[in-house]
């Protein structure tokens, strides 16, 4: 059993500690050590009073302290000291109360119980001690009835409560559990936006760049075209902005035709032959919006790091290219954030990503599901 499934090894928020309850029951418990004062009371000698009194005071103290003990000790070795040194305060109890020690070895179990020494060495010392109690009432003598009945209240008690022990730390757990599966999910959700506003703003800012670049080169030259073009940033940069605040509602949609659109005019805009595909009817319904994010992100590295004059995108039932006819890929290909994340979404899709040299000399991007 791993050292940290004793009581209360995991303190979950907003949920009463364990070991509060267990003050409580305890205390409630210890009602029964008083028969045992009464009789010790009993007794003619007043020094034997006093001694026996002390000895079940620090008897009650122990008791109390076992759980708070099991919980900063991690050594089961350790944990085994408080139901020994219960054992031993009861035997020294015999001169006072003879066969009558026994109806305390029900703490003795409880402690036992409650200590987290594990499942097979419980079951082995609780019946034991409740074996022990038998047979120390049948060789002193006690009442046959209350032998049995004093036997049967130790192995049931502290089986009760090694059953409750369990369930706690099954609990504490199940919580632990919880609590981590949420964690992965918000680090799961930020990835997934980090990823969709990379790729969202890559496209976008690099398209902008690119008519921006063309608007000046037209305004130099007096062109009415170049009011045209700021037009189009205008837009363009209403629409990434729009384009951002959907991502973070988690409501955005990417599709393959609308990807298609906005390549062709990237590419237009950066000078760069685009070969596209006039349909793309020949994609499962299940695979556009894929489609859509590798032709996002393969558009914009080919027009922000190609060199290209010509790109050219293939579309069939099980896969989808991308291809130019730039510089082609190089020892960092595979390692650019944006390539990155197209490759965690391509893969936790089931599909699988594969990246090389062009037929047409430079970098080709192809997924395939």
């Amino acid at each position: 059993m791993s050292t940290t499934t004793g009581p209360e090894r995991t303190r979950v928020p907003g949920r009463r500690p364990f070991r509060r309850g267990w003050f409580i029951g305890a205390s409630i418990s210890l009602i029964w050590t008083f028969p045992v004062l009464v009789e010790l009371w009993e007794g003619p000698s007043v020094a034997g009073r006093l001694v026996g009194t002390a000895i079940v005071v620090l008897f009650a103290a122990v008791f109390m302290a076992t759980v708070p003990y099991a919980r900063v000790t991690a050594s089961r070795i350790r944990r085994l000291a408080p139901p020994l040194v219960l054992f031993a305060l009861t035997l020294t109890l015999l001169p006072w109360l003879g066969a009558d020690i026994r109806w305390m070895w029900t703490f003795v179990g409880v402690a036992f119980a409650v200590s987290a020494m594990g499942r097979k060495t419980t079951w082995l010392f609780i019946p034991a001690l409740s074996a022990l109690s038998f047979v120390v009432g049948e060789v002193m003598g006690a009442d046959p009835l209350s032998n049995v009945v004093n036997s049967a209240i130790i192995l049931s008690i502290s089986i009760m409560m090694h059953s409750f022990i369990e369930n706690i730390s099954t609990l504490e757990r199940l919580r632990s559990a919880q609590e981590q599966i949420a964690e992965l999910a918000a680090e799961r959700e930020r990835s997934r936006v980090a990823r969709d506003v990379h790729d969202i703003l890559g496209h976008s800012l690099t398209v902008i760049t690119v008519k921006a670049e063309l608007a000046g080169r037209l305004m130099d030259a007096g062109s009415p075209a170049a009011r045209d073009e700021i037009a189009q940033i205008e837009s363009l940069s209403r629409g990434a902005l729009a384009d951002v605040r959907a991502t973070a509602h988690g409501y955005r949609g990417v599709s393959i035709s609308g990807e298609l659109a906005a390549a062709r005019a990237a590419l237009e805009s950066a000078g760069v032959s685009a070969d596209l595909p006039g349909s793309t009817d020949q994609i499962p319904v299940d695979r556009r919006e894929l489609a859509g994010w590798v032709v996002r992100e393969a558009v914009t590295n080919v027009v922000r790091h190609s060199g290209a004059t010509a790109c050219r995108v293939r579309l069939d039932g099980r896969s989808i290219e991308i291809a130019d006819d730039g510089c082609g890929p190089s020892s960092t290909a595979s390692t650019g954030s944006g390539l990155t994340g197209l490759r965690e979404r391509v893969e936790s899709s089931g599909a699988r990503l594969t990246i090389g040299r062009s037929d047409l000399g430079g970098f080709r991007v192809k997924v395939a599901w």
